[in-house]
């Protein structure tokens, strides 16, 4: 009887350990899917206070010397200036910035440059809408040669703030990309050049992608530099050239059709070439 006594104690209090232990767990599973909870699992922001910082602080820099630049150009209508988010926004602002434009030639090409510089170093949406108006304006020539210059600047800009503070915010934004983009880059570097021009000639991956993570998977900032100046040309071309008839535009996926895009790619694969064949010799 002692026995059977003992047993059904100890198997009264399991229970009652057994409930306890559920209850936590229940609680737990309560907390873990609390709004807050998830919030501090899913969206915590991913930068430190010294990187964000900094970001900020690089931020005010740029911004102040934006705002210098813009303080000693001629007085214009600037509540007829914005940056252009449609292409019927674009005609309106190409109208009001072309006389502003011959008669200020130098000082608009400055405040040009450094919106340009600006929006690409901080990956402000609407490049696409500058290059354009850089055609409108200037021709086909000295509006490819702003383009790819300003873009370049932008971008090698936008890679050393990237340098410095980019590795948690592509990891946080991009994961299995980045994955990817480091096994691409580990199996080409003996002509990383060739796949680094291919990758801005083509769409394979968002420019703004390549910026930010090229610094973290160690691309030599000559070979990412050359790379961009040279592979940024054909796009630039197109949407330089496309910006001479704003008219026959009507929205920005015009510029890249099946047949642009296609030309691109072949372009692109070209740049590989030296790869493929090298690879070739190995096998053989």
């Amino acid at each position: 009887m002692a026995s059977t006594r003992n047993l059904v104690g100890e198997t009264a209090a399991g229970n009652e350990r057994g409930k306890v232990l559920v209850t936590r767990d229940e609680e737990k599973a309560e907390e873990d899917d609390s709004p807050s909870a998830k919030r501090s699992k899913f969206e915590r922001f991913p930068l430190t206070r010294w990187e964000l910082a900094a970001a900020l602080g690089v931020f005010f820099v740029f911004s102040t010397g934006l705002f210098c630049i813009y303080l000693i150009m001629p007085a214009a209508d600037y509540g007829k200036l914005k940056l252009p988010r449609t292409i019927s926004d674009l005609r309106l602002l190409k109208e009001n910035l072309a006389t502003y434009a011959s008669e200020y030639p130098a000082q608009f090409i400055l405040g040009y440059c450094s919106t340009y510089i600006f929006m690409q170093t901080f990956m402000i949406p609407g490049t696409i809408f500058m290059s354009l108006l850089a055609g409108a304006l200037f021709g086909v020539v000295r509006g490819l040669f702003l383009v790819v210059f300003n873009a370049t600047a932008g971008a090698s800009s936008c890679f050393f703030l990237s340098k410095l503070i980019g590795r948690p915010l592509v990891n946080w934004l991009w994961p299995e990309k980045l994955r990817i983009f480091q096994s691409e880059i580990a199996k080409r570097k003996e002509k990383l050049l060739n796949y680094m021009l291919f990758l801005r000639i083509t769409p394979t991956l968002p420019n703004l992608f390549i910026n930010l993570a090229s610094p973290i998977m160690d691309i030599p900032f000559h070979i990412f530099f050359l790379a961009t100046l040279l592979g940024l040309i054909p796009a630039s071309y197109i949407t330089v050239k496309a910006g001479l008839a704003l008219g026959d535009i009507k929205s920005v996926k015009d510029l890249y059709d099946f047949k642009t895009l296609s030309v691109l790619f072949l372009i692109g694969s070209i740049s590989i070439v030296p790869t493929l064949l090298k690879r070739k010799r190995i096998y053989e």
